[in-house]
């Protein structure tokens, strides 16, 4: 047993019992085998605190992993298309990047940011729901948009993933950032982002300050990202997305927080009725770069 207690079996004999077939009577009375009617229950009882037991350990070892190494997450926007989809449901590496300076970090196998990371990080206004977008200025970069390319330090930046939509209204920051002195800047940008956009201006750059990260969606011209709501911060990221292990086909409304609870109970039962048709077989299980 668990706690080291032998459980005596019914009709066995003792080990040192003499060989052969001894009828009862002849076994001395302090060698019987001690009655066994409540073992049962207790058996049961051991049983049951064993399960308890393993459930605790279970839960203990996946509150410990979803904190510090993996944790799920799911693509509910197009900004990162054709890299994520809508639907996508991602394993997040939590234990990939270092940089915060502790004195563990050289022992254990973290790596530093880089550009052209793909991250899942808390946006920094509202109620700090998750975002993934792909790091492109790091600290110090100067980072600025001539006609939807980026410039990285004066180097033109190399974006196979990129994609745009011709049909998208004409967006200036699509296609000129930081914005210059005389230049309106659009409506979709955020108010506490405003103030605050011009004072990491230089000359025609904008310079990521130190700490920071300029993070830019793949889908560039369906991306609200750092151009519209600034820099994102280092201890907001949470890790990297590096694993697709279900995809299912779903449009924004599918994940929209505003919708009532009866609207995501016939969401979820729609997806559960047609969960084999609706399901990108093709996408499972496909590493994310």
């Amino acid at each position: 047993m668990a706690d080291g207690t032998e459980v005596p079996v019914e009709g066995a004999l003792p080990e040192n019992a003499p060989p052969g077939n001894l009828p009862a009577e002849n076994i001395p009375e302090e060698k019987a085998p001690p009655r066994t009617r409540h073992s049962s229950i207790y058996r049961e009882q051991t049983t049951f605190s064993e399960y308890l037991e393993s459930l605790l350990v279970t839960i203990i070892l996946a509150l410990f992993g979803t904190s510090f190494i993996v944790q799920a997450f799911k693509i509910p926007s197009a900004s990162m298309e054709k890299t994520l989809l809508i639907g996508d449901h991602l394993l997040v590496n939590k234990f990939i990047f270092g940089g915060h300076g502790a004195w563990y970090e050289n022992f254990l196998p973290y790596r530093s940011l880089q550009r052209g990371d793909i991250i899942v990080f808390k946006y920094p206004y509202l109620d700090h729901p998750h975002y993934v977008k792909r790091v492109i200025g790091l600290p110090g970069d100067h980072v600025k948009l001539v006609d939807q390319q980026v410039y990285i330090n004066g180097q033109l930046l190399n974006e196979p993933y990129v994609v745009h939509d011709p049909s998208v209204p004409y967006d200036p920051f699509n296609y000129s950032f930081p914005p210059l002195r005389d230049q309106m800047i659009p409506l979709n940008v955020i108010n506490e982002w405003r103030p605050q956009l011009r004072k990491y201006v230089q000359g025609d750059e904008m310079v990521v300050p130190p700490g920071k990260y300029f993070a830019m969606g793949d889908n560039r011209d369906h991306s609200q990202d750092s151009r519209y709501w600034g820099f994102v911060d280092r201890d907001a990221i949470m890790g990297h997305p590096f694993f697709i292990y279900w995809s299912v086909d779903a449009t924004s409304a599918d994940y929209a927080g505003d919708s009532t609870f009866g609207q995501r109970l016939v969401g979820i039962f729609d997806t559960l009725m047609h969960l084999p048709a609706r399901t990108r077989w093709h996408r499972m299980f496909h590493t994310v770069h």
